[in-house]
This record gives structure tokens, C-alpha cells and sequence, in this order.
């Protein structure tokens, strides 16, 4: 079993957005040594179907993403549209905007505290004006999911932003350290701060390392699988990023790092299944 924890399927509202613009995307793929999935192609959610079980790819963690629709915003209620219409493949998270805390506040109440998603997903960078991750703009929706327990992704890595400074771990290490209770998630891993986000996550025990495409042939994945064969084996979760990158393609390329077996389970499925109570 595997749960994937970013892939954002071909279908409105993702279409829409440039992660599907097919020119861009054979681009990233090619340049992290992988090839473009047939189902990206196509935009075909059949044939990403077919691609997640022929990969061993159980279960989808599908995020939203609110107030940015030039990135492909997805709103809570398409999420869980999507997650209804293939009962058991995908999991959701709400993306809500953090500079709207009362309407944040009633969205998770709605989709996740009474609803079917999972999680809650900021990126902070990728706001139409662009805020750091330790932004005090970002706390009330932080204590908010603290208080109910409600883990939180953040894309912190990557192209998380206008520039550089916002992928710098020293922002979630502020977060983690005001928030202690809350659980986070980085999705994009910190990359390309390897050593720096490893070095916050064993300081910080509530943080989750998801590095998805930039764990694949991209400098600083040795740091990675060292941390996951030791302090971080209980912390990681699996993602591939698609469409950026195909899924057998990346499940083979994973299979092929020198993880310890023993903690394979966990990096694969156990991790994400117990984070987002997840029956498997």
C-alpha cells in the first residue's frame, strides 16, 4: 500500500491552473531525470486511475488552495466533490486563506470539523501578496486547527514564492515553537534548505517532512533518506507532486534509495494513515 501526499488529479479546477500547462510541466519533469504520465497528457483521471494501481499508489491526498486561482485554485468544496466522486482513492485537505480568518474559521468548521477533509493547507508565498510562513497574519487559523487538533501542510519549499527567502526553514521553526500542540506539514520538504529543515525538524517534534518531487534526483535527497532511516522515520510521508512527476516512475525511483525495509511501511503509508486517521 502507498499514500501519495500531493497529487493534484486532472480535473477541474487543476485543470485550469498552470500546473497542467503541459509545456511547464515536461519541463520539471525532465529536469529531475522523469517523463510525463500518459494521464497528464491525456488529462485523463481515468487513466491516472489505472496509473495509481499499476504503481501501487492506494490513496490520493488531494490539497486545496484558496485566493490564487492563477495557480489553480481549488476551493473546499471541489476538493470534497472530488473525493466523493471516487469513494476510497482520494483524501482532501481545505485550502483556506489565511488573511480572511472568520470565513477560514467557518470553512474548516464546515469541510473538516464537520465534513470529510483531512487536514488544512496554507501557502503563505503563493498569496496574491506573497507572506512569509511565520507571518502573525497566519496565527489565528493556526490556533484555530491546534485547538482542534487539525493537522496543518505548508508549502515551504520549492517554488513557494516570489523568492528564495520564502522556502527558509527558520519560518517553521518560529511556527512549530509557538505552536507545540499543532502538527505541520512541509510539503516541498524546505528544499533546497535540506540540511536546515531536517536540522528544525529534530528540534521541532511536530513537524512532517513531505520533500514529493524534490526527493528525486535533486541535490540534498542522500540527507533525506538518512534522516528517514533514523530521527525522521516516523515523520516523512511520500509524495510525488503530480503531474509533475509520474507515479511508477517515482514509487520505482523510491524503492530503489537505500531506506532501511524496516522503515518502509512507515515512510510509504503507516506515516500518512495514522496523520490523517486514515483507515487502512
Amino acid at each position: 500500500m502507498i499514500i501519495d501526499f500531493r497529487l493534484r488529479p486532472p480535473v477541474k479546477p487543476y485543470l485550469s491552473g498552470r500546473m497542467y500547462n503541459l509545456e511547464r510541466n515536461k519541463r520539471l519533469s525532465e529536469s529531475m531525470g522523469m517523463y510525463q504520465s500518459p494521464s497528464v497528457l491525456n488529462y485523463s483521471m481515468d487513466m491516472l486511475l489505472d496509473e495509481m494501481d499499476e504503481a501501487g499508489v492506494s490513496i490520493g491526498v488531494v490539497p486545496g488552495r484558496e485566493s490564487n486561482p492563477g495557480m489553480g485554485d481549488a476551493t473546499c468544496e471541489e476538493v470534497t466533490s472530488i473525493v466523493q466522486s471516487h469513494p476510497g482513492r482520494f483524501v482532501g485537505i481545505a485550502g483556506v486563506d489565511p488573511t480572511k480568518p472568520d470565513e477560514a474559521f467557518s470553512r474548516i468548521e464546515q469541510f473538516v470539523v464537520n465534513g470529510i477533509l483531512k487536514a488544512v493547507c496554507l501557502e503563505p508565498g503563493a498569496l496574491p501578496e506573497p507572506l512569509y510562513g511565520d507571518d502573525r497574519i497566519l496565527y489565528p487559523v493556526i490556533e484555530y486547527c491546534a485547538a482542534r487538533d487539525i493537522p496543518v501542510m505548508m508549502m515551504l519549499g520549492g517554488n513557494a514564492g516570489p523568492d528564495v527567502s520564502y522556502t527558509n526553514p527558520v519560518q517553521i521553526d518560529h511556527v512549530a515553537a509557538d505552536f507545540p500542540s499543532a502538527r505541520f506539514i512541509i510539503s516541498h520538504g524546505g528544499w533546497p534548505w535540506v540540511q536546515e529543515v531536517l536540522h528544525v525538524a529534530f528540534r521541532r517534534p511536530n513537524i512532517y517532512i513531505s520533500p514529493d518531487m524534490y526527493l528525486f534526483n535533486m541535490p540534498g535527497w542522500q540527507d533525506y533518506v538518512t534522516a528517514c532511516n533514523f530521527f525522521l522515520q516516523d515523520r516523512f510521508l511520500f509524495g510525488t507532486a503530480y503531474p509533475f512527476l509520474p507515479l511508477k516512475g517515482c514509487v520505482e525511483h523510491f524503492m530503489k534509495l537505500p531506506f532501511k525495509p524496516e522503515v518502509l511501511p512507515k515512510l510509504l503509508y503507516r506515516n500518512a494513515a495514522a496523520l490523517l486517521n486514515i483507515d487502512c
